[in-house]
């Protein structure tokens, strides 16, 4: 695959504006959208599906794909099987997915990375984003955070930008053209400094790294380190939401501490272009029937993902304008793929 960046201009001043973290930030109660297709919940397929992820076990997309695969089976009958294809920010799998057959039985974890930063991050890709692919069921958004050791003495951003001017201070990311390293571009921006970028491919292997002192800092999911805050592993300094995470409530957010700082991780269920519409319809409405029941919503809540319900339409409108969306923050950034 030959991916060739675009260039971006890392000393321009980035300045998220409230219109743009309001169209990040989506939250909304669980309910079925009325122009959904109301096809019976089901299995689809007598074959077994592969839902193919964007990055290695461990993180969000990691972990939703698993939920999704467990409840297929359990629940409704369909057989699931979770396929990890990580690399060069989450386009391998999208790639792969936009080459299988459209008959439902290959399907992908969408997220940020490959479909709404991957399209402004790089010249040209292997994929459209829109034109090659079926944009099925959007499943929800989290927030990631800045974590810092509980050592360091940081405990708010305005003594993190002070460490930041005083020393070298290294950031873990799951990734070149990851949220987490767009986080971290946007952090250094907006606060007027420059720490080291760390890729990896995942979050886990950078909180490992983390953990046995090799960075300084990383951004990842609040919620899904929790156990790390409650544990005194890491300290999570602000979160890149609109609002506290109940979850977690002690973490304040970014712009509690007066940085305009929001960026949200979505993730939702699509396939290669050319699923038939009521197979598209059938796999929407056994996926949102998946994420309505008690034990996957509590499951969801634990990684401080916001469930909301989108027709096939909407999903679809979503993702397009989610790339207008993040191209002038990955420009300020300056990301650069590899």
């Amino acid at each position: 695959m030959n991916l060739q960046p675009k260039k971006g201009n890392f000393m321009r001043l980035l300045t998220l504006t409230r219109r743009s973290a309001i169209a990040l930030a989506i939250a909304a109660p669980i309910t079925l959208p009325a122009s959904a297709a109301m096809a019976e919940p089901g299995a689809w397929s007598d074959e077994p599906v592969r839902i193919i992820v964007t990055f290695p076990p461990g993180g969000t997309s990691d972990l939703v794909a698993r939920l999704l695969a467990k409840h297929l089976d359990e629940n409704f009958g369909q057989k699931a099987v979770v396929d990890n294809r990580p690399g060069a920010a989450g386009t391998v799998a999208a790639d792969y997915i936009q080459q299988r057959d459209p008959d439902g039985t290959a399907l992908m974890i969408a997220n940020n990375a490959p479909f709404t930063i991957a399209p402004t991050q790089f010249e040209s890709l292997p994929y459209d984003p829109m034109a090659d692919f079926t944009h099925i069921a959007y499943i929800g958004a989290s927030a990631p955070g800045l974590f810092v050791k509980p050592d360091s003495g940081i405990t708010t951003v305005a003594e993190f930008v002070d460490a930041a001017k005083a020393n070298s201070i290294s950031y873990g990311s799951s990734g070149v053209g990851s949220i987490s390293h767009i986080l971290g571009k946007a952090v250094d921006a907006n606060l007027g400094i420059e720490t080291l970028h760390v890729p990896y491919q995942g979050s886990a292997p950078a909180i490992q790294d983390f953990r046995a002192g090799v960075l300084d800092t990383f951004y990842d999911m609040v919620a899904q380190n929790s156990e790390m805050i409650e544990d005194g592993e890491a300290v999570a300094i602000a979160i890149a939401a609109s609002e506290r995470f109940p979850g977690v409530p002690d973490v304040p957010t970014f712009a509690e501490q007066g940085y305009d700082i929001v960026i949200e991780n979505w993730v939702g269920l699509s396939g290669p272009a050319g699923i038939e519409p009521t197979t598209a319809d059938k796999i929407r409405e056994t996926t949102l029937a998946v994420f309505a029941l008690p034990e996957v919503v509590a499951a969801l809540e634990d990684l401080g993902i916001t469930h909301k319900a989108m027709s096939g339409a909407e999903y679809t409108d979503f993702v397009k304008k989610q790339i207008d969306v993040w191209e002038p923050l990955i420009v300020a950034a300056g990301v650069q793929g590899k």
